[in-house]
């Protein structure tokens, strides 16, 4: 005797598909201090051994022309009382990426501070270059299919 068994078609609805914005902000704030040299040490060897080539490797990095802080190298600005080319430089970094600071804080920080402050802004280009990943998985429930018997 054949036993009859009855099927139930089962239809199931792909789930809609959520599409999520995320805006990441950084603090407004340096991400390192002037004299955090230990945070990147390959940074502070770099400036140690060989300052003008890291000064033309950080303006490269920043997409200035290389050879942009040799206008700067063997005191050229001293009549001027502040580095008109690291002026240049860390104002557009603060500027680039939104961070708290003045022209009279970046004078003051240059002036007492020039190789830290270069360093500074290498670690925080090295930084906000660095690509991150955000991975958003989503879990969907699907329901057993029925059999009728």
């Amino acid at each position: 005797m054949p036993r009859e068994v009855t099927m139930t078609a089962v239809n199931v609805q792909p789930m809609p598909v959520t599409t999520q914005t995320v805006t990441i902000m950084r603090g407004n704030d340096w991400s390192t201090g002037v004299c955090d040299c230990c945070d990147d040490c390959g940074i502070c060897c770099c400036a140690f051994w060989c300052f003008p080539c890291f000064m033309c490797k950080t303006a490269d990095d920043f997409g200035e022309c290389l050879c942009l802080p040799l206008l700067e190298i063997n005191g050229g600005w001293a009549g001027l009382g502040c580095p008109p080319v690291s002026m240049a430089m860390r104002s557009g970094v603060r500027e680039r990426y939104s961070i708290k600071g003045s022209i009279c804080n970046d004078c003051c920080t240059l002036c007492w501070c020039y190789s830290c402050a270069w360093c500074q802004m290498g670690r925080e280009i090295k930084k906000r270059k660095q690509p991150f990943t955000i991975v958003n998985a989503q879990a969907i429930t699907i329901p057993h299919a029925q059999l009728h018997t």
